[in-house]
């Protein structure tokens, strides 16, 4: 006599939707991180995507439930149902832990008297001094800095570190003497594919030159401290180059002095 075993309901239905809720979370995020999809329509797939990788991680336990009790088939496709869910509520358990961790700082500036100029629109952020002494506190690092050198050879410098991290140059202007100003703007696309715009000013001055930098999310998505935290990355990284500078520049001027 041929024993009929069944595969269980919940366990199919939950790979199918495990299935879905996947291929929606990678494609949407390569989509906006291309730019081929604006980011109302980014979210709106992702949260649709997110609902069914829910579903499908409760279809899942469901089905495990039932299995253990009528011994049917369907172990695997649950497992897999299970597995599909749970890398795509990963990330947003990560970035939920994030946004409570790291406050969102959509507009970080190093001269909140007289921030960089952006490039590109964005509505008026008004950020009042509680706010200021917040950033101030979360970001100590991210402060103008001071530097002995002069204008058009510190923006070489900030020209080159731009250029490294791969970051979209929108304006550039270098300084044409030692008095005088330039300004760098380039977008930067986050994890997510949400822009950010960064602007660097160089002033000169008698004594050297003085740089200061913005940090700009141009969207009202959260930006889990990634303003704040690129500046202070960026300035940490132009110190270390300029102590290279004036150490390399050191022997040289002794030579010619010589």
């Amino acid at each position: 006599m041929r024993i009929l075993i069944r595969t269980s309901k919940w366990a199919i239905w939950a790979r199918r939707v495990g299935a879905l809720a996947l291929p929606l979370v990678v494609i949407a995020l390569l989509l906006h991180r291309g730019h081929n999809i604006d980011s109302q329509d980014f979210m709106v797939v992702e949260a649709i995507a997110l609902a069914l990788a829910v579903l499908a991680v409760f279809m899942a336990v469901v089905a495990f439930v039932r299995l253990w009790f009528t011994g049917d088939q369907g172990w695997w496709k649950a497992t897999v149902a299970f597995v599909f869910g749970v890398l795509c509520l990963a990330p947003a358990a990560y970035f939920a832990y994030l946004y409570v961790k790291q406050p969102s700082a959509p507009d970080v500036s190093t001269d909140f008297g007289n921030p960089p100029a952006l490039v590109t629109f964005v509505e008026a952020r008004f950020v009042t001094p509680d706010q200021r002494a917040r950033l101030e506190s979360q970001f100590p690092n991210a402060r103008s800095r001071n530097y002995p050198v002069a204008a058009p050879d510190m923006f070489d410098a900030v020209a080159s570190l731009v250029d490294d991290r791969g970051w979209e140059v929108r304006l550039t202007r270098k300084p044409t003497g030692e008095l005088d100003t330039g300004e760098i703007n380039a977008i930067v696309t986050t994890l997510l594919g949400f822009r950010q715009e960064v602007a660097i000013r160089v002033t000169g001055a008698t004594d050297g030159s003085t740089v200061a930098m913005r940090s700009t999310s141009l969207s009202n998505f959260p930006d889990f401290g990634e303003n704040g935290a690129r500046i202070e990355a960026f300035l940490l990284d132009l110190d270390n180059q300029v102590t290279d500078m004036l150490r390399n520049a050191g022997p040289a001027q002794q030579s010619d002095n010589g």
